[in-house]
């Protein structure tokens, strides 16, 4: 791997969650004109085929297809999962629970890549998580369907997150993406019968469709599979936390929502933990590195 490699994909990385972070809204506004449900099947549809053209044929080569499809099951549940909760259980509840995440890759990922992370990363990924419970406003008072939905959700993610960086060295990026983008597209069409019908065929709504497929899944989840064949799996799960952040401070310019000191104490608090978890981590690196 170049040197320097690993900071460009981590800055790439966070250029990623703060594109997801904005299209929270976009999202928003698109489910007035159509259900969840339908949404991703339309989303994910879009993203498949143009994960096929970015991927120039390379989606069919047979050591993609094991990780594709696993990697795309677990997407799949993650999307799914996330909606499903929604239904069930707050906004507030859903994100703190989603990113969870960040709080299940450290554990998940040394059974999967064989390595720990250091104390700092722990720190980081755990001031994110507090960080998250303070800025969504969320409480741990009557666990219901819709919480354990959005969990199994947190979890999807996580091992997703794990699973990417054990499957993307060593393979081009965007045929591991178009692998997994098929899998995620076909179940999001089985699951489509299953879900409630609302459909107004807006020319914004196919706009967002548009954007949220090309970009928001196509091109960002391929530029996923770049960065994190460069660094680690916690690494990315703790620059995720940042998602919300960036939400938020995009839902504040557009004067979507009021600005709280919760908002602005948890965002800090998971900036703060990125910046323990990446500077702290980088130091322990260089320790442990026998001279």
């Amino acid at each position: 791997m170049a040197k320097g490699e690993p900071l460009k994909a981590e800055l790439v990385l966070l250029s990623l969650t703060a594109w997801w972070g904005g299209t929270f809204v976009v999202v928003k506004d698109a489910l007035a004109d159509a259900d969840p449900v339908t949404l991703l099947a339309l989303r994910f549809g879009i993203a498949a085929i143009a994960g096929l053209m970015m991927a120039r044929g390379r989606a069919f080569d047979r050591t993609l297809l094991k990780p594709g499809l696993l990697l795309g099951t677990l997407l799949f549940l993650g999307y799914q999962l996330q909606t499903w909760g929604q239904v069930y259980t707050t906004p507030s509840r859903s994100a703190f629970l989603t990113g969870l995440m960040v709080l299940l890759v450290p554990f998940v990922s040394p059974f999967i890549v064989k390595k720990w992370p250091g104390p700092f990363a722990f720190a980081g990924v755990a001031l994110a998580a507090v960080g998250l419970f303070v800025m969504t406003g969320a409480s741990f008072s009557g666990f219901g369907l819709g919480e354990g939905l959005t969990l199994l959700c947190a979890v999807a993610y996580a091992f997703h997150i794990a699973l990417t960086e054990k499957f993307a060295p060593g393979r081009r990026p965007f045929g591991l993406l178009a692998a997994q983008l098929w899998p995620t597209a076909v179940l999001c069409a089985l699951a489509y019968p299953f879900g409630p019908k609302h459909l107004n065929p807006t020319p914004s709504l196919w706009a967002a469709v548009l954007g949220l497929g090309v970009l928001g899944s196509a091109l960002a989840i391929g530029l996923q599979m770049w960065a994190q064949a460069r660094t680690t799996a916690v690494r990315a799960a703790l620059l995720f936390a940042t998602e919300p952040v960036f939400a938020a401070a995009l839902s504040l310019l557009l004067k979507r929502e009021p600005y709280t000191a919760a908002l602005g104490a948890g965002g800090a608090l998971i900036v703060f933990g990125v910046v323990v978890g990446e500077v702290g981590g980088a130091w322990w690196s260089r320790r442990a590195r026998p001279t």
